[in-house]
């Protein structure tokens, strides 16, 4: 069970069927959902009609709509100003600006190449190519996280066919396999056991004391 805008739904058996993954969904099990909820769903129309036949009930009325570890006020902010960025158009995407950033790394990535094909594989040559290279595949990382979070085009399927282009091709990397991390990544930032970032050997990352000890 899970609660968005103070209505309980019972997805125990939708989070199998639930496009972002069962693991995402099951992060919030017992708690209030509404923030996540809004953030992974652009299309709130659309998802709300598979909600109808989930909903079980409401909080009651002295229930809080927040969690008990959560701080009312931060809380209320935060939305006023995602209420505010979005009214100020802050996260409608420039088409143009994603053009030339797919353009200029398409170019680099290319000249890599050339590079060494056309000078050989001496020093300098080689050098610049893994400059050219390396600064190439970093850029394609961030446009496909732009491209995995929806960011560019409006319809989803188009940012998911750019994105396998741009990992699966150009990088060598599974889409599927970064979604289902990253989407976990912003369901639960910075939670230990449930942000895969945070997943990693207690010797390189460690946050704060309460980490610390738990590891």
């Amino acid at each position: 069970w899970l609660v968005i805008d103070r209505k309980v739904y019972d997805v125990s058996k939708f989070s199998k069927q639930h496009p972002g993954g069962s693991r995402v969904i099951s992060h919030y099990a017992g708690q209030d959902a509404t923030d996540a909820f809004v953030a992974f769903h652009n299309d709130k129309a659309l998802v709300k009609k598979y909600l109808k036949s989930l909903l079980i009930g409401e909080l009651a009325p002295d229930q809080p709509s927040f969690e008990s570890n959560k701080k009312k006020s931060l809380l209320e902010d935060f939305r006023e100003l995602r209420c505010t960025v979005e009214k100020m158009g802050l996260l409608k995407p420039n088409y143009a600006f994603f053009f030339l950033i797919f353009l200029h790394l398409l170019v680099l990535d290319a000249a890599s190449w050339l590079m060494v094909w056309y000078f050989g594989i001496s020093l300098v040559p080689f050098l610049v190519g893994i400059t050219f290279f390396t600064i190439a595949q970093i850029q394609m990382g961030w446009f496909q996280h732009d491209l995995g979070h929806c960011s560019v085009f409006r319809k989803p399927k188009w940012n998911h066919l750019l994105q396998i282009i741009v990992i699966n091709v150009l990088k060598g990397l599974p889409a599927s396999w970064w979604n289902h991390l990253h989407n976990q990544h912003h369901a639960k930032p910075n939670c230990f056991r449930k942000d895969p970032d945070l997943n990693m050997h207690p010797l390189l990352f460690s946050l704060g004391k309460t980490l610390s000890v738990e590891v």
